[in-house]
């Protein structure tokens, strides 16, 4: 046998054994926007650390913090050189099949890759980025696939280098989902929000809108933001925010369109009418730009809460927007602010809720929140049960970007739920209906409101 022959059978036996040939699709998968400090706990670390751990995860000069963290600006792990630091990178397979993994890295170390079950250890050697084979893996159903990267040898320069890219080759995997490199990793790290949009009845006039949240103690995550009552100029809700603290939050647009408050006009610039006693108001900025009102609350996961939001337009080209909160438990309103927004005249519209998170690091927990009892009161004093709700997604999940996200319809309501790359996921404009019917209208003495 000639050594063409030979070669050529070297080659297919190759190529069948590992059962990915070399015309297979390739996927370069960046850490900057998949990659997640999973250990030590993102979420343990914002409850010690507060403010001096956040984007990027961490910083060397803080005492006593985590080191590691995800440069969602220059690529792949900064500052490593912790042995108890575990990096997770996760995406999607449409389908079951085989892939087969390698990484870009550099430094001069050795690092355990840990992937559906099996360990490998990799010596680094290079200055600059070079690639890596870690193995060959049986992907046994369509869904996410995580792959865990730790330190084990340390370097001379005392890193671990760093890990810049993932790259999977597949014949029979499909497409597969994650953040690629031309898309923003702080808002694909985020996960994708979702929301309930509630359709009010047309030929109605609709001045209150109420509704119901109770958010499971499994799925209360810090940097989350349960938003209950969305109208066509802002938002009303809670959140879990850091360092340990928990707020309502109630925010109007101004119809100066800027993420500077400061560039404002004053005769475009929401005012403030009156306010609750312990609620605190501010401009915001940052995505669009308005009037904020907040109120520190120690709101636990498990009980459900109350929101009770007014727009009505005050005759003169100017628009009042009214937003009050209840604990169910003592059954007292508070109220937070009222907005007054220029060259604005409308009542109620576009009710909807959203989930998301807002801080990158936790992008890889899940969060879940129940809305029920939703409904819209007429300018005439009218109460109407709304039932429907029509579930969308932002950016990242419309895009095929990242598909942990649901909502839906149980026995407690409508849900939202998303991050933490579970492998379920609902179409966009899907439409529910309530299974618990219409609920039971809200009893208020609007007369005793502040």
């Amino acid at each position: 046998m000639n050594l063409k022959k030979i070669l050529g059978l070297i080659t297919l036996t190759l190529i069948l054994g590992s059962n990915v040939n070399v015309s297979a699709k390739s996927d370069t998968i960046p850490l900057k926007g998949n990659g997640y400090i999973t250990s030590p706990d993102a979420e343990e670390s914002l409850l010690s650390y507060g403010k001096n751990l956040r984007p990027p995860h961490a910083r060397s000069k803080v005492a006593n913090t985590p080191t590691a963290y995800i440069d969602e600006s220059n690529n792949g792990i900064g500052e490593w050189n912790s042995k108890e630091s575990v990096v997770s990178v996760y995406f999607r397979a449409e389908n079951a099949g085989t892939m087969e993994l390698s990484i870009i890295a550099k430094g001069h170390s050795t690092i355990t890759i840990k992937c559906l079950g099996k360990k490998k250890n990799i010596k680094l050697s290079s200055d600059e980025p070079k690639t890596y084979k870690v193995g060959t893996y049986k992907v046994k159903k369509a869904g996410h696939v995580k792959v865990d990267i730790q330190g084990k040898k340390i370097g001379a320069d005392g890193t671990f280098g760093n890990v810049l890219d993932l790259i999977v080759k597949s014949n029979d995997m499909g497409e597969l989902a994650y953040i690629r490199r031309n898309y923003h990793p702080h808002f694909g790290r985020r996960g994708p929000s979702v929301h309930l949009n509630y359709p009010l009845p047309k030929d109605k006039t609709i001045e209150w809108f109420y509704n119901e949240v109770t958010v499971p103690a499994d799925y209360d995550r810090v940097s989350s933001y349960y938003m209950a009552c969305g109208f066509g100029e802002g938002y009303f809700g809670f959140q879990n925010n850091l360092p340990a603290r928990r707020r309502v939050l109630f925010s109007v647009w101004s119809p100066y369109v800027t993420d500077n408050a400061k560039e404002i006009p004053d005769s475009l610039r929401v005012k403030l009418l009156k306010k609750g006693a312990t609620v605190k108001v501010q401009d915001f900025g940052g995505e669009g730009s308005g009037g904020q009102s907040f109120m520190e609350y120690d709101w636990k996961p498990g009980n459900t809460y109350k929101f009770l939001m007014r727009v009505r337009p005050n005759g003169k080209g100017w628009t009042e927007y009214t937003a009050y909160f209840c604990d169910a438990a003592d059954g007292k309103w508070r109220l937070m602010a009222c907005f007054l927004r220029p060259v604005t005249d409308t009542w109620y519209r576009n009710a909807h809720s959203f989930l998301e998170n807002f801080n990158p690091v936790m992008g890889y927990k899940s969060r879940r929140a129940t809305y029920n009892n939703q409904w819209a009161r007429t300018v005439d004093g009218e109460w109407i049960p709304i039932t429907e709700a029509v579930f969308t997604h932002c950016d990242t999940g419309r895009t095929g970007k990242r598909l942990d996200y649901t909502g839906g319809a149980d026995e407690n309501g409508f849900y939202l739920m998303m991050g933490g790359f579970f492998d379920e996921y609902t179409k966009g404009y899907t439409r529910f209906q309530r299974k618990n019917g219409t609920g039971k209208a809200p009893e208020i003495d609007f007369n005793s409101l502040e």
